[in-house]
């Protein structure tokens, strides 16, 4: 790399405001300095236009003066037992009074102001002031919220309060623990649709914690994959899903449902899984797509069945607490049904979930869409279900789940998210002593910028959702909640370069 030129100093310096490596070491020890191409085209991905000197000077300026227009940080961040030090904007010489309030309402203030002798910063004829506040030490781990109030504005933004230390889980003691690891898929009985499915997974559970001592079963991710129409072939790695947010149906144990009992077409669900059973005896390997289209028959049919009233206050309490996602994920999946698996070819009215052609597409195929609702009501209640039979069997911790690195970039999440999933880059590894041409996983990475700006809410979501029903998690590639490889559209795995995220946000909310 010795003949590349010299980066000019404001690429640089707009590359470390946002948290981009110019260099880094490679597996080797060597110094490697990153490409000018690769710069541009990663801060592009975060909306910084910096091809030029001119728009890396704008745009030096630019977050510059976003930094001094914000009464607040975007998110604030602290841990149990550290002192937590932030800043405020006022205008200046106006008094700041600051107060908290706490995720279970309690109000508590004022916040102690600390010194802070930063001058003053001129921002559209108007001088804005810098003030310091710590917050008190004593505060509960959660979700709060900090509020400012000078002169006649107030605002608040979010604090997140994480444990210092977990330590151990506390059932477990001082003694070792051992579990089973099993790709789901493959873990079949007599009863399984081709496919292991969740009732298989509590069975495995309750015969490895009773017979044999176990305290937990490691499953691979059971994120929904991509695509879910009744003809595409399903995406075969777990690793690539079009949610992680949401589970895959392909798991659901149909007669486990509790509608099954009221299903006057029991018999035509008995024949497709009798079919289903057979071409995989004949087989001898996982047919997804067969599964899947035969549990699919049936699934339909179920959804048909009148439920009780206690039943459809549970799915109606389901729903309000999944909430807008929900819907997305749903409509996501009912688009794919009738304009395939990749979002960026359908048209152009139904490429965001506020675009124009969306809400009547929704309303016309609402049947549709609520049945891929209603699927993941049947995944939460049957998810729940195996991990409760597998503590009561004597597991320590139960089901672990396996949290993937990324989405797929045509699937749901990646639709969904789309303010907050970077464009035009790929996350993915650098080279190193097993694959010296490094990875690309195809994966949108998250925007670290707009994570802060939502107050973390799509990655705390993420990560309710995969611990809801779990006694523990194992996440895939944990340094990408530190640093992640982006690399260019177009360009190989070695010209990319690390970016990186708030890991005391990240690591924090996943300990909280």
């Amino acid at each position: 790399m010795g003949g590349m030129t010299e980066l000019a100093p404001s690429l640089v310096e707009i590359a470390r405001r946002y948290g981009i490596a110019t260099e880094y070491d490679d597996w080797t020890g060597r110094r490697v300095r990153v490409s000018e191409a690769t710069l541009v085209a990663v801060l592009a991905a975060l909306g910084v236009a910096a091809r030029t000197e001119q728009e890396r000077n704008a745009a030096l300026t630019a977050q510059l003066r976003s930094y001094w227009a914000r009464q607040l940080p975007a998110t604030i961040v602290g841990r149990t037992g550290a002192q937590t030090r932030f800043w405020v904007h006022v205008t200046h010489g106006e008094p700041a009074e600051v107060w908290l309030q706490l995720e279970d309402g309690t109000v508590r203030g004022p916040v102690q102001q600390v010194d802070n002798f930063t001058p003053p910063f001129e921002l559209d004829g108007r001088w804005v002031g810098e003030a310091s506040f710590v917050l008190p030490a004593d505060l509960p781990l959660g979700y709060h919220r900090v509020h400012l109030r000078s002169g006649d504005s107030e605002t608040s933004t979010a604090l997140i309060m994480t444990p210092d230390w977990l330590g151990l889980p506390e059932q477990l003691g001082a003694r070792r623990a051992w579990g089973l690891a099993a790709q789901l898929y493959s873990v079949r009985s007599r009863q399984s649709w081709g496919v292991g499915d969740l009732t298989d997974l509590a069975d495995l559970a309750v015969w490895s914690a009773s017979r044999h001592r176990a305290d937990y079963v490691l499953v691979n991710p059971l994120h929904a994959a991509a695509p879910s129409g009744p003809t595409s072939p399903i995406e075969p790695s777990p690793y690539l899903p079009t949610s992680r947010r949401f589970f895959n149906p392909i798991y659901l144990h149909v007669e486990a449902i509790p509608e099954f009992a009221d299903l006057r077409k029991r018999g035509r669900v008995r024949r497709l899984r009798s079919e289903v059973q057979q071409r995989a005896a004949e087989l001898d390997a996982i047919d997804r797509d067969g599964a899947w289209a035969a549990k699919r028959a049936a699934l339909k049919l179920l959804h048909r069945v009148p439920r009780s009233a206690g039943r459809e206050l549970s799915y109606a309490a389901f729903r309000d607490r999944e909430g807008r996602a929900l819907d997305d994920f749903a409509t996501w999946c009912a688009l794919a049904e009738k304009y395939g698996g990749d979002w960026h070819h359908w048209p152009e009215s139904l490429r965001h979930p506020n675009a124009a052609g969306v809400a009547g597409f929704v309303e016309k195929h609402s049947d549709t869409v609520d049945f891929h609702r209603w699927l993941q009501w049947q995944l939460d209640e049957q998810l729940a279900s195996a991990q409760s039979q597998a503590v009561r069997a004597g597991m320590a911790l139960g089901i672990m789940h396996d949290l993937a690195v990324g989405v797929h970039p045509n699937g749901a999440d990646a639709w969904a998210l789309q303010e907050v999933l970077a464009l035009g880059v790929t996350a993915g590894a650098p080279p190193d002593e097993f694959n010296q041409l490094g990875q690309d996983w195809s994966q949108p990475p998250w925007r670290p910028d707009r994570l802060d700006h939502q107050e973390y809410g799509p990655f705390r979501a993420l990560i309710r959702a995969v611990l809801r029903h779990a006694g523990g998690v194992r996440i895939d590639h944990i340094i990408g909640l530190f640093r992640l490889w982006w690399i260019p559209d177009g360009a190989p795995p070695t010209q990319g370069t690390y970016v990186r995220y708030d890991h005391e946000a990240m690591i924090g909310i996943v300990a909280l």
